[in-house]
């Protein structure tokens, strides 16, 4: 008799960018592979992660990204890399081109998402990603506000 398929495991976040939710409106979303040293994946194990004021940039065919700080692993001493340093994607050349492509565009950049283990390994998702305005924002603000107005009224309608 065979045994039944082990359910997979739930993606570990590491760290999630809140602020690109704010700051832009996400037009198409990847799934990226990160080329990391040892110590790295030690720290993010520990959750030593911030992607604020991180971005991707494409250089020479291949897309990097820049910014992203990965706090040095305690016990790693001499094989510490520095926390900023440029990363590369790993990408097909198919998803790069269509990178390279849509930031060619007025006003759209790529902008990391979340960062999370994924089984063993580190992933990273990015967005095409078009910049908001400051209306826009408080549009969106204006509109998460109602939605909450909308859901306590049906709560509260629901009681009685």
């Amino acid at each position: 008799m065979c045994k039944p398929l082990p359910t997979p495991k739930p993606d570990k976040l590491i760290a999630q960018n809140r602020k690109a939710y704010h700051d832009f409106f996400i037009e198409e979303e990847f799934q990226a592979g990160i080329s990391l040293v040892g110590t790295e994946v030690k720290s993010l194990r520990a959750g030593r992660c911030n992607l604020k004021e991180s971005f991707v940039r494409i250089e020479g065919g291949s897309a990097y990204i820049e910014g992203m700080h990965i706090g040095p692993y305690s016990h790693g001493n001499i094989f510490n890399t520095d926390p900023v340093r440029k990363r590369r994607l790993l990408l097909n050349r198919h998803e790069i081109n269509r990178l390279n492509a849509a930031i060619t565009r007025e006003g759209y950049t790529i902008v990391p998402l979340k960062i999370y283990f994924s089984r063993c390994y580190v992933k990273l998702d990015i967005a095409i990603a078009k910049g908001k305005k400051l209306y826009d924002k408080r549009d969106a603000a204006a509109k998460r506000d109602q939605e909450r107005d909308a859901r306590q009224a049906m709560k509260d309608r629901n009681r009685e």
